[in-house]
């Protein structure tokens, strides 16, 4: 069992909320290396030969399971890019949580790229979960590059739980799926940006298989003189169901762009975009404020519903 430090432990509280241990199915990434793993019965983890990364594999008598593969950079200057492949047999129920944290008390930039492909199974229920953070009191910048990559087939389900919580001065988020006859989609995508940074989130959905469907709910809140750009595209190949919903609050002197695309290329495809960028509610903020809450912490408890 590895001795996590102390920088490690905390990045991994925020990342990991269901707590990070050293049984199970597990592999922790720190510093462009595998600090530690272990396998369980129903799920093997297996380090790439020919790049930086590893391939996990989940049989089908998975149920219930979890499975933690979380990274750590804590060293300036860094740039670290993984491959990381899930195989995810028939029948499979589990939920794999993830996530990167960035320490960065120096002056250079420190980079977590994480290329993520799921090959899911028919009739699988798979859970994804990966929280985004940055810290530290250096100058350096901190930046992740999330590439998620998800082919589905017949009858499966698919839950991407993404969030940004805070600390991170550059993103660029790329999501591409490839849905089979009956799956579902859920995307919950939750961002917060402040101060000069910027987060980019293209996301591109195609519904190839009859009866697929996908519900992608993305929710920002922008502070300072933070930028944020969305371009979610969904794609009906065939007899399917999409809705897509961008709800933002812009602050300060920030700027939100949300550039929806849906494309019907079958007669029965139903596409439905919604988008909305608005300031906080004058009516919820003096309310609160009525109750003994400063102007922040009113705020913040906005915030939070929100983004919850």
């Amino acid at each position: 069992m590895a001795t996590l430090d102390q920088i490690t432990q905390r990045i991994l509280k925020q990342i990991d909320e269901s707590g990070f241990k050293q049984k199970g199915a597990f592999n922790l990434r720190h510093n462009g290396i595998a600090l530690c793993h272990g396998d369980s019965e129903h799920i093997k983890i297996k380090k790439k030969t020919d790049k930086q990364g590893i391939d996990i594999y989940i049989d089908g008598e998975t149920k219930g399971e979890q499975v933690h593969i979380p990274v750590v950079v804590d060293a300036s200057g860094m740039r670290d890019e993984v491959y990381n492949d899930f195989y995810i047999a028939d029948g499979a129920d589990v939920t794999i949580v993830a996530g990167c944290g960035i320490h960065n008390s120096g002056c250079n930039e420190s980079r977590h790229d994480g290329i993520h492909s799921f090959h899911v199974g028919k009739g699988t229920n798979v859970r994804y979960e990966e929280k985004h953070y940055g810290e530290g009191e250096g100058t350096g910048t901190k930046v992740l590059n999330p590439v998620t990559k998800i082919y589905m087939d017949e009858d499966s389900i698919f839950t991407l739980d993404t969030a940004q919580i805070k600390g991170v001065d550059s993103t660029v988020r790329e999501t591409e799926v490839e849905m089979g006859a009956g799956s579902k989609l859920y995307v919950i995508e939750k961002l917060m940006t402040h101060d000069n940074q910027i987060a980019e989130s293209n996301m591109e959905i195609r519904m190839n298989g009859e009866g697929s469907s996908a519900q992608i709910i993305s929710r920002s809140v922008a502070k300072g003189t933070s930028k944020q750009v969305f371009h979610p595209k969904a794609v009906g190949n065939a007899k399917c169901h999409a809705h897509v919903q961008c709800d933002s609050i812009i602050m300060d002197h920030a700027e939100v762009s949300s550039i929806p695309e849906i494309n019907a290329r079958h007669l029965d495809a139903a596409i439905i975009h919604e988008a909305a960028i608005g300031r906080i509610n004058d009516e919820q903020l003096v309310k609160l404020r009525t109750l003994g809450m400063t102007e922040e912490e009113a705020e913040g408890i906005i915030i939070d519903n929100f983004l919850n």
